[in-house]
């Protein structure tokens, strides 16, 4: 499938929504901690969106001509980082949503323990870290070789033969 400028803004433009709403939800998050529903809810959105983001770039990347001939480890070789940082990222939110949603539930306070602190400064951190691999990757992707069939691939093909 060859790339299209239209095809590739409206993946662009709704895998950045997708960050978007990740980054407003871990902004807006402190502020909604006074209700246990509406918390609850802006986590699983924010999981789906996770999901949904890893989904589109690897629905981008199954649409290559590079991985459409079988040649998977070259697109694993760029994209390593981005992808272990995405499933990372996600584990990490996943595990800070559920130890936030117990801590509410069980004790009905706004005190966290330490532990509880440092993970949730991490995932912080970590946010950052991951918005930047996956829109470095998201646009990276576009870059024409990926889907003509060049010489570049031929070339790392016959490398490991």
């Amino acid at each position: 499938m060859k790339l299209t400028t239209r095809r590739y803004t409206a993946v662009l433009f709704s895998q950045t929504l997708l960050l978007l709403i990740d980054f407003i939800i871990n902004v807006v998050l402190l502020y909604a901690r006074e209700s246990n529903s509406v918390m609850l809810i802006l986590f699983i959105i924010q999981d789906a969106c996770l999901i949904l983001d890893l989904s589109a770039l690897l629905a981008v990347f199954f649409s290559t001509h590079v991985f459409q001939t079988g040649l998977v480890y070259l697109l694993y070789e760029r994209f390593r980082n981005t992808l272990l940082v995405c499933m990372g990222y996600f584990i990490l939110t996943t595990a800070v949503n559920i130890w936030l949603i117990s801590l509410r539930w069980n004790n009905f306070s706004h005190s966290w323990t330490s532990a509880f602190l440092v993970m949730f400064i991490i995932q912080r951190f970590s946010s950052s870290i991951y918005y930047y691999y996956y829109k470095r990757a998201a646009l990276r992707i576009s870059d024409p070789r990926f889907y003509e069939d060049i010489d570049w691939d031929q070339q790392k093909l016959s490398q490991t033969n």
